[in-house]
């Protein structure tokens, strides 16, 4: 498969260009921008910032993603979750709406972009697998609720605080004589004509239909007038360059909210862009698309925007329009600084409640129903960090969630580690192949000779689990033990605290008169145990290239011997 990687992805095109792909990214760029324009002021709102902010977002770095990126369908821009994030993050630190809360957002873009610029310097990008999929599931899905349910104060009419799912739930029962009909039967409307073009007429800018008529019905009907909330006047121009100027103590208070930001923003681009570069046979480059998105992050906090990342649904739409390459990023910048610098006006008119619906479609999808069903099928132990991560997120807040999960499939994970997977091996008849006697009945096990296989690394959080094993196994065993038979092939590494363990079991068995054979031992492993001395110590004799070998002469030249009544016992 080829890979996208080059210094500058977008200069083959502008070298040898194709007027094939010319013309299929140009519809493609004007189609993704007829969507993101209303889009990217909805998730303005959502964040707290003017919806201007929104369309800042959507010009220079769309422009820096496009020439550094390496995925050709990705359509960078404001979302719904990075949004959801700057709002719960800043709403602690200033009051949304102010020119402080809108110097906060315009900083953490720039600090977003400078920590993932690190984290490509230092080839640090798998830190993002420590946000695991069911976590990653959960919170998505609870987030969404909670995107969701912020907007009903737009589309019902009604001022709201913010605040947790069931706070503003309970605002919204207790308020429920204020609600304002117009507003509601415009969000209502809006959410209809939405679903049913999504449905039955999925080409048509759904988005773009539903801001030209609630504009255009708001403004022939003098509806403002009856209290519908409105847009307003929206600055025309390009954003202007400017320096994000915070104190060291803002800074350290925007840190974690930086952070959370940046490994989401860089997760949801990077699964996205790989999801699209599969289907047009090519790879895309990991570390380079974590630069390009810190760049264009960066590009942004010094050009009046917030936070962006990588869009599944306008990446469908760009792919779906037949772009080929990131040329199709350059048409939609284009398209975006067009209109701020002509069309603003136009914008005046455009009703909230719309703005409240095209964002509750849109992060309709992000509940994961699905993944629920599939966990359920496949692993429920995954499924509970899934739960976990959701219920976290609803009660405790956005942050908290995301580390609650994070914690939760940590300790999971150690859970796991330190009580591996241990079988007990039997021979199949009639062949040299050693396999689990819980899962094959017909797999046979000779009297005397305990076959076992360690299916992890030992490190010192198993090491343990290992002695319980191996005695819980010689001491309940119907026959006495004469060879214990260590199928080592699923051990790639030994610690210290690992190596240790296996002196101390070794010489425990010694003085039971049970001989230690291993087999299938690796190299990594064997380099261990000679520096240590304990290859010697097992000998040679007992060091066999398979575990057939290893029971053919544990078989055949040892004799059981009686159990002695005391030995010393296993630390």
């Amino acid at each position: 498969m080829p890979t996208a990687r080059r210094p500058l992805p977008l200069a083959h095109w502008v070298l040898a260009p194709r007027r094939d792909d010319l013309g299929r990214d140009l519809a493609a760029g004007f189609t993704t921008a007829v969507m993101l324009i209303p889009q990217a002021m909805a998730y303005a709102m959502l964040a707290g910032l003017p919806p201007i902010v929104g369309l800042y977002a959507s010009t220079v770095p769309l422009v820096v993603y496009a020439l550094l990126g390496s995925s050709r369908q990705l359509a960078v821009g404001p979302g719904a979750m990075v949004s959801l994030l700057v709002a719960t993050g800043l709403s602690e630190l200033a009051e949304p709406g102010t020119s402080a809360y809108l110097a906060l957002a315009i900083t953490v873009a720039a600090m977003v972009g400078t920590l993932q610029l690190a984290m490509a310097v230092l080839r640090i990008d798998f830190l993002v697998n420590f946000l695991s999929r069911p976590v990653v599931s959960g919170f998505t899905s609870a987030a969404a609720l909670v995107i969701g349910t912020l907007q009903l104060g737009h589309l019902l009419g009604i001022d709201l605080p913010r605040g947790s799912i069931h706070e503003l739930l309970f605002g919204v029962a207790s308020r429920y004589r204020e609600i304002r009909p117009i507003p509601l039967a415009i969000g209502a409307g809006s959410i209809t004509v939405l679903l049913v073009l999504r449905r039955w007429a999925p080409r048509v800018p759904a988005a773009l239909v539903v801001v030209v008529v609630g504009t255009l019905a708001v403004w022939g009907l003098d509806l403002h007038a009856y209290g519908v909330a409105i847009v307003g006047t929206v600055p025309a121009g390009l954003p202007a360059f400017a320096l994000p100027s915070l104190g060291s103590d803002s800074l350290r208070s925007l840190l974690p909210t930086a952070i959370t930001i940046a490994m989401m923003s860089f997760l949801e681009a990077i699964s996205v862009g790989k999801r699209f570069a599969a289907r047009g046979g090519y790879e895309l480059d990991t570390n380079q698309e974590l630069r390009s998105l810190g760049l264009a992050n960066l590009a942004g906090g010094v050009f009046g925007a917030y936070p962006v990342t990588g869009g599944l649904s306008r990446t469908a739409v760009n792919a779906a329009a037949g772009a080929r390459t990131s040329m199709a990023g350059l048409v939609t910048a284009t398209v975006v600084a067009l209109t701020l610098a002509l069309f603003t006006p136009l914008l005046h008119f455009l009703p909230t409640a719309v703005l409240a619906a095209i964002i509750m479609v849109a992060v309709l999808g992000l509940v994961d129903i699905e993944e629920v069903r599939r966990l359920w099928r496949v692993e429920r132990s995954e499924l509970g960090l899934m739960l976990i991560t959701f219920g976290a997120t609803l009660v405790l807040g956005v942050k908290e969630g995301i580390a609650v999960g994070v914690a939760a499939s940590l300790v999971w994970h150690v859970a796991r580690t330190t009580r591996p997977h241990a079988a007990v091996l039997g021979r199949l008849p009639g062949t040299e192949v050693f396999r689990n006697v819980e899962r094959f009945a017909e797999a046979e096990v000779t009297p005397g000779v305990l076959v076992l296989r360690i299916d992890a690394q030992l490190f010192f959080g198993n090491v343990v689990f290992l002695k319980q094993t191996l005695r819980r196994l010689v001491d309940e065993a119907p026959a006495a033990v004469h060879t214990i038979v260590l199928d080592a092939a699923s051990i790639n590494r030994l610690d210290s605290s690992a190596d240790a363990a296996l002196h101390e079991l070794h010489a425990w068995l010694a003085a039971r008169n049970v001989v230690l054979r291993l087999a299938s031992v690796k190299g990594p492993v064997r380099d261990m145990m000679k520096r240590t001395g304990l290859w010697s110590k097992v000998t040679a004799a007992c060091i066999h290239p398979t575990v057939h070998e290893a029971a053919v002469i544990a078989t055949t030249s040892t004799s059981p011997p009686a159990r002695p009544e005391h030995a010393p016992a296993i630390a």
